[in-house]
């Protein structure tokens, strides 16, 4: 049950994020209030997959955030393959019953040393290996990149050494964490949109935040989305 509860929250997070009612995301997933309640409470001992996959849509998070396989919220992913052929399947049984992705969709994306060596133009010596990656959609296998991180500023979710899943995109949703050229520095941070502002906030309370406005904007760009964090060991 304590699993359950950590999921829960994950939920009501997310929805207080959207300023969601409990209400308001049960109309949109034709189940009651008092339902809801009872996932965020983690009063629901058998949490179903396709709900949890129908709530990550919703919700615009990835799925695998919603049970804890990952850190990193990003955005929604399809996994309809955890249930297309047992629609009662639960989070349990997924863990008790993995199975292999299709090899057709398991693909070597390149990894980088630096986060400014993966942006823009780049040269085969700036590629340090590869690495195999379950990517379900084939239209954003060229987008994905792998980066390894230097430093401690998104500490704990990303310490030194680990290694990020980047979707080069340029514009990310509010408070999602980015890679984020300023000039011909490359940072990741956590973005927070505010008029004619932007902040850029690491995770470890040790780096204050970044704020960066007016003219000085014309300098920034976002050139990435961090769609997971694979841990060093």
């Amino acid at each position: 049950m304590e699993r359950n509860i950590e999921i829960g929250k994950r939920i009501k997070q997310r929805r207080e994020e959207l300023g969601m009612t409990q209400e308001d995301l049960g109309n949109l997933l034709w189940l009651n209030k008092s339902t809801i309640q009872r996932y965020e409470t983690g009063k629901i001992a058998k949490i179903k997959l396709p709900v949890i996959h129908a709530m990550a849509k919703q919700l615009n998070v990835n799925p695998e955030w919603l049970i804890l396989k990952t850190d990193i919220m990003g955005n929604f992913r399809e996994r309809t393959d955890w249930y297309e052929n047992d629609p009662d399947r639960t989070v349990d049984e997924l863990d008790a019953n993995a199975s292999f992705p299709p090899a057709d969709k398991i693909h070597m994306i390149p990894i980088f040393g630096s986060v400014a060596a993966g942006f823009g133009a780049y040269a085969n010596s700036d590629i340090i290996g590869y690495m195999p990656l379950f990517i379900s959609n084939d239209y954003d296998v060229d987008a994905t990149i792998i980066i390894e991180v230097e430093g401690m500023s998104m500490y704990p979710i990303i310490c030194n050494g680990d290694k990020i899943v980047v979707r080069k995109q340029d514009s990310v949703d509010n408070g999602r964490i980015a890679v984020v050229m300023i000039g011909d520095e490359a940072v990741v941070k956590r973005v927070e949109y505010e008029e004619n502002r932007l902040t850029l906030i690491s995770i470890n309370p040790e780096y204050p935040p970044r704020t960066i406005e007016g003219a000085k904007l014309a300098e920034v760009r976002i050139v990435g989305l961090v769609q997971n964090v694979i841990k060093a060991v």
